[in-house]
């Protein structure tokens, strides 16, 4: 079949674009919920092909509002296309896509943050984790205040093999701020190197796509975008519960210009801090010089494998909160006296 063929196989009727569809509805971006609509299809048809061969695929579009992406995704061929989008003025613009591509296009009305897609896609599309991942993806051009929860609740998804990952190690090709895109991919001693370049690289193969301007998308943000794909990796590079990797590297990064064991310190109570960040300094063979920044997967690797054991060894270490514990001396200390150093 030639090249020509192939694309008649699937493509959209001539409809509004969507530019007139904003206009149709009135849909104005909603500052206070961080919209911003990428017009140019050319754009969006590039994004799509970044995210793999999409034909016969099923795809999991999260955050689609006017569409751009949905018709860029159904012009890709695929099989089935699961749109879910909280704003219901958009939903009008949708079904227009929906009539448009009878059979291909789903919609539903609900919050990408608690929508649940375990059942939404046919059980035989399930592969093993060991396995190539499967024919399902997740495409993302979501607002910014939403963007990162998300991220590091499918993290966890993938850490547990539930949620979007029931199917396997679904990929998937998601939209950030620059800057958090940077921080996503960022490597060991790289200034944007962060709490999230941990999370995200300990699971998956994390790729920085490329750079979307600002000026492309209405209303203008005040910053440029980031396209990142993500592929789950058959074996994660640390091997311990989400909770206990996301402690360890949430309180490595609180003091992100200061020595590493300042954060790491914060994971014990104050009584036994000192003794216990120089031990689990030592059973990691991390040096308490280096900045966080400059700490490797390994690093974290051996800081989390250690802290589990000491978790195990104490089973009231984990519960231990430093803030309660500053909260707790605030109540005790005269107001004059409270000392606030330890929060830098």
């Amino acid at each position: 079949m030639g090249p020509q063929a192939k694309l008649a196989a699937f493509r959209l009727p001539p409809l509004p674009t969507v530019g007139e569809i904003i206009k149709l509805f009135g849909l104005r971006a909603q500052k206070q919920l961080s919209q911003n609509f990428l017009l140019d299809l050319r754009l969006t048809d590039k994004i799509v092909r970044k995210t793999g061969d999409l034909k016969n695929a099923h795809v999991y579009e999260v955050g689609p509002g006017p569409g751009a992406f949905t018709r860029s995704i159904l012009n890709a061929q695929v099989a089935d296309l699961l749109v879910v989008e909280k704003d219901t003025r958009f939903i009008p613009g949708l079904q227009m896509l929906s009539d448009a591509a009878p059979g291909k296009l789903r919609i539903v009305h609900g919050d990408v943050l608690t929508f649940k897609v375990e059942r939404m896609f046919p059980e035989h599309l399930k592969r093993r984790w060991e396995d190539d991942p499967p024919n399902v993806y997740i495409i993302g051009n979501l607002p910014f205040s939403v963007s990162t929860p998300l991220i590091i609740k499918w993290l966890e998804n993938i850490s547990k093999r539930d949620g979007p990952f029931v199917y396997g190690r679904t990929q998937m090709t998601l939209t950030f701020q620059k800057e958090v895109a940077e921080r996503l991919t960022a490597g060991t001693g790289n200034k944007q190197r962060s709490r999230l370049s941990i999370m995200a690289q300990y699971l998956c193969k994390v790729d920085n796509s490329f750079i979307i301007p600002g000026r492309a998308f209405v209303p203008k943000p005040e910053v440029d975008v980031g396209v990142v794909h993500f592929t789950p990796l058959v074996q994660p590079q640390i091997n311990q519960p989400f909770k206990l990797v996301e402690k360890v590297v949430q309180s490595t990064f609180q003091f992100r210009r200061k020595y590493c064991h300042h954060g790491i310190g914060i994971l014990f109570p104050q009584a036994e801090r000192s003794k216990n960040t120089e031990k689990m300094l030592m059973l990691a063979d991390v040096d308490p010089t280096l900045r966080p920044s400059q700490l490797s997967i390994l690093h974290f690797k051996n800081l989390c494998d250690v802290y589990r054991k000491m978790c195990d060894e104490n089973p009231n270490l984990f519960a231990y909160n430093f803030r309660e514990e500053l909260k707790q001396k605030k109540r005790e200390k005269p107001k004059k006296e409270t000392d606030e150093s330890d929060l830098d």
